[in-house]
């Protein structure tokens, strides 16, 4: 007996987080319909123009942004940044260069130089 494939679909959400763009900045047809797995990876390999003014100008999720300016979610939290920001946004943050953003940077910085020091004591210790 041959069971029927069933198309995989994922939301519209999910969607915008696997592409990495925000949701509420994409066209009207995108945000109202399922995208099949096929369709994401039409999308990815050959992006539409507005996905690709999306991902250059924005507006950005709040991943992106914290990418883009070096310093985790939360760090963007605390500095009082909650919305999406275009990259206009995110460059003027960068050459202002406010103090929460220094500390913010300042802390992931840290945070990577322990997860590599982690990450070497553990590939020493699979040695022995």
């Amino acid at each position: 007996m041959k069971s029927q494939q069933s198309t995989q679909t994922m939301k519209a959400a999910t969607a915008a987080k696997k592409l990495g763009v925000y949701l509420p900045a994409t066209p009207a047809d995108f945000q109202e319909n399922d995208v099949s797995r096929a369709e994401l990876n039409e999308l990815q390999a050959n992006p539409p123009e507005w996905l690709v003014k999306l991902r250059e100008s924005g507006p950005h999720p709040r991943p992106v942004v914290a990418a883009k300016l070096g310093v985790s979610i939360a760090g963007l939290a605390r500095g009082g940044v909650t919305e999406a920001l275009t990259s206009e946004q995110i460059d003027a943050l960068k050459e202002a260069r406010p103090q929460w953003l220094e500390k913010e940077r300042a802390t992931q910085a840290e945070v990577r130089k322990e997860s590599a020091r982690l990450k070497k004591r553990d590939a020493e210790r699979a040695e022995d």
